[in-house]
């Protein structure tokens, strides 16, 4: 994994996993928050975004304000544009949510079944 100079943000709270998990839950969200991810730390404005998925502008604007208000994207105004980011420290804390206790009941644990 690459280092964006972020520090992991806590593991959250299972309804605030919910949340997120909520809001990646449609594929026109996924795909725009796995486009945000691959812009790395500076993002994309909403215009590029929207672009990129060939969707309309108000659509567009309601998926990422849906990412944004889950904690997933942040969303920063310069000028007349919106710069959207993936917020990278929310992303690991909630993929680290679902692993981190990977195994911890199971008979054999996953390195030992290899």
């Amino acid at each position: 994994m690459r280092d964006h100079s972020h520090d992991a943000a806590p593991a959250p709270a299972v309804e605030a996993a919910a949340r997120a998990f909520a809001a990646i839950g449609s594929e026109p969200r996924l795909q725009a928050l796995r486009l945000l991810v691959r812009a790395g730390p500076d993002g994309l404005t909403v215009g590029e975004v929207q672009q990129a998925l060939g969707i309309p502008a108000s659509t567009c604007t309601h998926h990422l304000r849906f990412l944004a208000a889950a904690g997933l994207v942040r969303q920063v105004k310069k000028g007349r544009s919106i710069a959207c980011s993936a917020d990278f420290g929310r992303i690991e804390a909630l993929a680290a949510y679902l692993v981190t206790e990977c195994c911890a009941d199971a008979a054999t644990p996953l390195e030992a079944a290899s």
